[in-house]
């Protein structure tokens, strides 16, 4: 995809661990949409960044982690690419994983623009996962950690248990939510196993 005048930096950052029998090659087909945005023929020849000191997108073959510090630039229409090189990593995670990604207006000059005007940055955060489960398992961490640092300034870290089941309650009220949903016209499985998706930990 061509952008002649991209308004925007945008910088994918995030490490996804990936499941044993995935090759070089199912990621490549899990990324295309991102390597086809920036009009390259392969992921080899989109994977650098923008930035040499970033490692641009990076499969580290001992780990099985795939690494995203990828800096490019593109429009709004980037936030369709990423939507769907997620469902790619969806089929090729082996747990969950959050990816973050960032938009820098290039088009706002800070000494030039009126007093009251302010850039068009973003920010967008994406998750990842082989299931809804261990997708929510990651949001749930993120929010606990989020919540707990914030109210830490305030609270000593043990009287804390109480909001980190109140964050649990809620997850497992959607999780829960999820499951009917997803059950919902489907004849009743035989030798009563449960068709839906594992509920992640810490949801009871």
């Amino acid at each position: 995809m061509s952008h002649d005048h991209p308004p925007f930096e945008i910088h994918v950052h995030g490490d996804i661990p990936l499941r044993d029998d995935v090759d070089y090659t199912h990621i490549q087909e899990a990324l295309r949409p991102l390597w086809s945005y920036v009009g390259a023929r392969s992921l080899i020849d989109a994977a650098a960044s923008a930035y040499e000191e970033e490692p641009g997108i990076r499969f580290d073959t001992n780990e099985r982690v795939l690494h995203l510090c990828w800096t490019i630039e593109g429009g709004e229409d980037f936030r369709l690419a990423i939507e769907e090189a997620c469902m790619g990593l969806n089929d090729i995670a082996a747990t969950g994983a959050a990816i973050e990604v960032s938009f820098y207006d290039l088009e706002f000059d800070e000494e030039e623009a009126p007093p009251d005007a302010e850039a068009r940055d973003d920010f967008l955060m994406c998750f990842v996962g082989p299931t809804p489960a261990a997708i929510m398992q990651v949001q749930r961490d993120l929010l606990v950690q989020d919540v707990v640092n914030l109210m830490e300034r305030h609270f000593d870290a043990s009287e804390l248990g109480g909001v980190v089941q109140a964050i649990d309650q809620l997850f497992a009220n959607r999780f829960d939510a999820m499951v009917n949903s997803l059950q919902l016209g489907k004849p009743p499985r035989g030798g009563g196993g449960h068709g839906g998706p594992r509920k992640p930990r810490h949801l009871h």
